[in-house]
């Protein structure tokens, strides 16, 4: 789900509270895991003392469930649907409030009598009503015997919090693909970076025997120049590669939610150890397993919840309500003052049931039960395209993966032959019998051919990530 229907859907699990009172292992086989090699002495969750943190992958991706804003902020959610939950079950319990009041009524209003109540007939006698000063303290309760709006707000409330679970649950898998994925793109750099060394090694053994030729005149000034600027072609090459690495480091201590400043270190591993599996043929994947899928079917529970919450509109309501005051008059201030000084004191109380029954308003509620009707249509459609776009990516996956084993296995051969080549060309060339043309070019060729191979390693890993994804089983990589 994108980040768009993400807030689409808060913003409906709040107007319907409010309206409602409301690449470790592998999925497909036990591949030997990359990132497997001498046990780390510091955890990822430790702060760094004296050096780096050694991270393999699943310390990677346990830091970053702990500490990524990302994972935080849902978790949030979780926590916040509780309070959620708690506002709409407030409404099905009593409400107390109480007030106090002092009123001074400096004029008092005159009302009109006949005279013959005073013994004066034929006049109208204008005479005040009440007291200069007023003053109650009381206590009123009220409690809901019958709201279908409040039922329905209830069982949205406990959807609304399930929604926030399985949402939080695909931030981490979301998290957990990213990670992974950017874990694999440092150690496959920093392969590079060691194939580079390799290359530049040999090519400096070259040139020392090179200037020793010259030296001799068994060679060249523009042999000499043709090597150093080899050389320095491959340190230049070299220094990208550990800007890329760092950027790559960067990015990975960015998706785990650790300080940029923090020094990492990510263990040696042998590549060569790395026996893909393909995958499995003939399976269908079950959609209903997929956190994606569950979170749109969560959605529609809400939405029908909504849409049973302006249903609700056409019920009665049915209410309990009580009052007790205390009230004392007087012209004079009432506060701490007795009868004897012209105050008055009294009691009283109340109680009663209110019924409310809707009975015409202009067919609003009925339009807003067909548009909520249409919103649960349009998203079953959305459920209908996930359905198919979910094992559109499974099955994408099984090719990628089975067609990245086939690359990579080309290329480990192709390394083989480069390697051998190489060692020919260098041993001929060391008895005079290739130029130094043939060497530098089958010394490219091999770095080429170990770049290719590297290269196609991360693709396998990549595509690993995905099928395990589209297999629902990303928190597998955590064991």
């Amino acid at each position: 789900m994108d980040v768009k229907n993400k807030s689409t859907m808060k913003g409906l699990t709040v107007s319907l509270l409010m309206m409602t009172g409301l690449f470790g292992g592998s999925a497909l086989a036990q591949n030997p895991s990359l990132e497997s090699g001498t046990p780390p002495t510091t955890t990822a969750t430790q702060a760094p003392s004296n050096g780096p943190t050694e991270l393999t992958l699943k310390e990677a991706l346990k830091y970053a469930l702990q500490a990524s804003q990302t994972a935080r902020k849902a978790r949030l959610d979780v926590e916040n649907g509780k309070y959620q939950i708690d506002e709409v079950r407030a409404r099905a319990l009593p409400q107390i409030t109480g007030n106090a009041g002092l009123n001074y009524n400096p004029i008092l209003q005159l009302s009109a009598l006949p005279g013959e109540l005073a013994g004066q007939p034929g006049k109208t006698l204008m005479v005040p009503f009440g007291q200069k000063w007023n003053s109650t303290a009381g206590v009123s309760l009220s409690q809901n015997l019958f709201d279908q709006s409040v039922f329905t707000g209830l069982k949205a409330a406990k959807s609304t919090q399930e929604y926030y679970k399985i949402n939080a649950q695909l931030t981490d898998e979301q998290l957990i693909e990213q990670v992974a994925t950017t874990y694999y793109q440092v150690l496959v750099q920093r392969q590079k970076i060691g194939v580079l060394d390799t290359t530049i090694l040999n090519t400096g053994k070259v040139q020392t025997i090179i200037k020793g030729q010259y030296e001799n005149g068994l060679a060249k000034q523009i042999d000499v120049d043709r090597i150093a600027v080899n050389i320095s072609n491959l340190q230049t090459q070299r220094q990208q590669l550990l800007n890329t690495v760092t950027q790559y480091e960067n990015q990975l201590k960015y998706a785990m939610g650790m300080p940029i400043q923090n020094p990492i270190a990510l263990p040696q591993v042998e590549f060569a150890s790395i026996q893909p599996q393909t995958a499995p043929s003939g399976d269908t994947l079950n959609v209903s397993t997929r956190t994606e899928y569950k979170l749109l079917k969560q959605q529609e529970s809400l939405l029908k919840f909504q849409k049973d919450a302006y249903k609700a509109e056409y019920y009665p309501t049915l209410s309990l309500n009580g009052n007790y005051a205390y009230q004392g008059l007087g012209n004079k201030v009432p506060w701490f003052q007795k009868g004897s000084a012209g105050v008055n004191w009294f009691d009283y109380a109340s109680v009663g049931l209110s019924l409310k029954v809707p009975i015409f308003n202009g067919g609003a509620t009925r339009s807003r039960i067909r548009q909520a009707d249409v919103s649960i249509r349009k998203l079953q459609e959305d459920i209908s395209n996930t359905s198919l776009s979910l094992n559109l990516m499974y099955e994408n996956a099984k090719t990628q993966i089975n067609n990245s084993i086939i690359i990579l296995n080309n290329q480990r051969e192709n390394v083989q032959l480069a390697q051998k080549v190489f060692f020919n060309t260098q041993n001929n060339y060391n008895n005079g019998l290739a130029t130094l043309t043939d060497l530098l070019d089958a010394e490219n060729s091999l770095t080429e051919a170990q770049n290719n191979h590297s290269a196609a390693l991360l693709d396998y890993r990549v595509a690993e990530i995905q099928l395990i994804k589209s297999q629902g089983n990303l928190k597998s990589l955590l064991n």
